[in-house]
């Protein structure tokens, strides 16, 4: 039975952190392969400060690029006020995230597993209207936001995702179902949360998604439509003619430049988990059922609760326990093995 996936993303264009499109390329991969029924795509609504879209074309290139049929929904753009607002009010557009995730769990033969890589909001209010639903017909939620100190200090700075909507994240916590949680980092602290300090950093703690790598290091292995893909992305191209782009010579000087900078990952692990794929230290996929103590990351029980703030306190949990945290098993690899494994997967897509 292969494992259903709904994938939620601010997938813009312009874009407001690219590593939305290396997800992306990730999943389409993993859906090529077989390792996944890629259900459906679910896109943040834009705030309305933001210069982006939407990525629809990102969307209609990887499906023209791997000959799969993708749908994708935007989402709602009034955010939750409380961690159980239902938003029964919801009107017209900002409906169709939620009706589409409901309707979704409703119709699929097998439980889904849906990925948060963005905004909380959409799967929070379906959770909310629908508990009893979520609880037999959701595999599990990969939540990837928020810190994962164990000792939280309230004067912490709140990661990037969680701000987006605190009461939202909140109310994931509260789903009936299993929730994989993927802290982004260990902590902030009084750092900036932003490209121009994370450069700088290393991977330095065991409770944290985030890892860097340099895109050349995955560009130049790429096929010349992948590296297209990127680089009509990485090069804000403000062009519709996204089919063209793929077919024309590609832009040299965008992926030199851009080959250059530092990419900040945060969710490869748990699209590698709910494929059922580890990673050793080494950097190869390897099956999960036979992973052992090879693979360097792991979802621990826990048991957690957060406040409305989106502040998350947790202990270790029981075997028994459905909340899991990421916890990296090799701080020293971790960065390279996750670097190594998606550029092997993205190798894939032609």
């Amino acid at each position: 039975m292969t494992t259903r996936v709904i994938h939620q993303t601010d997938l813009f264009h312009p874009h407001e952190d690219p590593d939305d499109h290396w997800d992306l390329a990730c999943m389409y991969a993993l859906a090529l392969a077989g390792d996944i029924n890629l259900e459906s795509i679910l896109i943040d609504c834009p705030p309305v400060d933001h210069p982006g879209q939407p990525d629809a074309m990102g969307i209609a290139q990887m499906n023209y690029i791997t000959g799969l049929n993708i749908p994708f929904t935007v989402g709602s753009s009034v955010p939750v006020t409380s961690r159980q607002d239902k938003q029964p009010d919801l009107a017209g557009s900002d409906e169709n995230g939620v009706r589409m995730l409901l309707e979704t769990l409703e119709k699929s033969p097998d439980p889904i597993f849906i990925n948060i890589v963005g905004s909380a909001r959409d799967v929070a209010i379906a959770g909310n209207r629908a508990p009893e639903l979520f609880k037999e017909k959701c595999a599990g939620i990969y939540l990837n936001a928020g810190t994962g100190t164990p000792h939280l200090d309230e004067e912490m700075e709140i990661e990037y995702n969680v701000r987006l909507n605190p009461a939202a994240y909140g109310a994931i916590f509260d789903i009936p179902c299993p929730i994989f949680w993927m802290p982004c980092f260990e902590a902030l602290g009084s750092a900036v949360d932003g490209p121009s300090d994370l450069d700088s950093w290393e991977v330095g703690g065991e409770y944290g998604t985030w890892y860097k790598f340099l895109q050349k290091d995955i560009l130049d292995h790429l096929s010349d439509r992948m590296q297209k893909f990127f680089a009509f992305m990485l090069g804000r191209v403000e062009s519709v003619n996204w089919l063209k782009y793929l077919n024309d010579e590609k832009d040299e000087d965008i992926l030199t430049k851009r080959g250059n900078d530092f990419r900040h990952m945060y969710c490869t692990a748990g699209f590698f988990h709910v494929a059922g794929k580890a990673v050793t230290p080494d950097g190869e996929i390897i099956d999960l059922e036979n992973a052992g103590d090879k693979s360097v990351f792991t979802f621990d029980p826990i048991e957690v609760q957060c406040d409305d703030l989106g502040l998350t306190r947790w202990k270790s949990g029981s075997g028994s326990s459905n909340r899991f945290l990421f916890h990296v098993r090799d701080v020293e690899k971790y960065a390279a093995a996750m670097t190594k494994a998606m550029r092997t997967l993205v190798k894939t897509l032609s």
